[in-house]
């Protein structure tokens, strides 16, 4: 009989964060700019439906898209735009629209634009900033980043910080940049609780991979068994190793001969299934102990990232691995 234990192991829920600060309306501003940051178009969609589902505005998706061009590119902020747009032929009644967009005064004078800029970055960083390397840079930033992009008054100074920090930390690679935010987002008016939360929700729910277990490298050993791409990284000699799903991603049925297989979920969310019975959520801390001989599969679930390590215990002699067929998108969970 197959066993499912909730393990309460710090290492695997350190990213917990008690108080439940974040709103709402801002996990669906996060979701859609870490998402937009990634360029996947794919799960930015239904992204941008909960959002607006959840009182997110039109007109703020907008200006979201917007600012982020300055962090991502115009590639990535044209395409999220234009799901935004696509999202909207089928228009619901109860999205809002938002308040009208304005024209800000400050793009008609450069001088109120810098102005402005010097007085939000000097906020932003908390004292005042001057990027004497590259004076090129320095006045962009001043200018037209934190002058011309936060002139616009759709998006509060706090809110432009949790999608900041949100893009950022989907962007990945960029340390130092969302260190700054991070701490640019309490600055900017929200609580240290809001933003530890806002970027352990990310990682939960599987829209960033921030975990402390190695991705490892492409599985191209098993690819032919998998459906999506998954990492491989063998962390000791006795087999423990980790593997990593991408969103989507999961492995065919397939039957443990001779042993059984230990699953422990140690970041973002996936399934876990026995044939003929009802798929299992994995989440970080649980643990799953498959028996020998039963016809199985487990992946990541369709919008998130999913980690789990594995080892086998009891073996027997002569132990194999049978590989079976896909999982087909009939059975694999909505």
């Amino acid at each position: 009989m197959r066993k499912v234990i909730v393990l309460v192991i710090a290492i695997m829920t350190m990213a917990t964060v008690n108080g439940q600060t974040l709103t709402e309306r801002q996990k669906g501003l996060a979701a859609c700019a870490c998402l937009m940051a990634q360029g996947d178009l794919e799960r930015l969609e239904p992204a941008v439906r909960t959002a607006l589902d959840n009182g997110v505005t039109i007109n703020e998706l907008k200006e979201a898209f917007s600012q982020l061009y300055a962090y991502t590119g115009f590639p990535r902020s044209l395409n999220a735009l234009g799901v935004l747009g696509k999202v909207l032929e089928n228009k619901q009644a109860n999205w809002q629209e938002g308040k009208p967009w304005t024209r800000p005064a400050e793009w008609d004078d450069a001088r109120k634009a810098y102005e402005l800029g010097v007085k939000n970055q000097t906020q932003v960083s908390g004292r005042p900033f001057n990027y004497d390397f590259c004076p090129q840079d320095d006045y962009y930033l001043k200018s037209h980043l934190f002058g011309d992009i936060f002139a616009g008054d759709q998006l509060t100074a706090s809110d432009r910080e949790i999608v900041t920090v949100a893009a950022l930390s989907g962007l990945g690679k960029v340390t130092p940049q969302l260190a700054a935010h991070k701490q640019g987002a309490v600055n900017m008016g929200n609580s240290q609780e809001t933003v530890d939360e806002l970027c352990a929700w990310l990682t939960q729910e599987g829209y960033t991979l921030s975990s402390v277990w190695p991705k490892g490298e492409p599985n191209t050993a098993f690819a032919q068994y998998f459906i999506g791409n998954s990492y491989l990284a063998v962390l000791d000699k006795t087999g423990l190793c980790n593997v990593t799903f991408e969103p989507g991603c999961r492995n065919n049925w397939h039957v443990h001969h001779g042993a059984v297989q230990v699953l422990i979920c140690v970041a973002g969310r996936g399934w876990y299934q026995e044939w003929g019975k009802e798929p299992v959520e994995l989440r970080p801390g649980v643990t799953i102990a498959v028996p020998e001989g039963v016809k199985h599969w487990h992946g990541a679930a369709r919008d998130s990232w999913m980690q789990h390590l594995t080892y086998h215990a009891n073996v027997q002699p002569g132990n194999s691995n049978e590989w079976l067929e896909p999982v087909t998108d009939e059975v694999y969970p909505r």
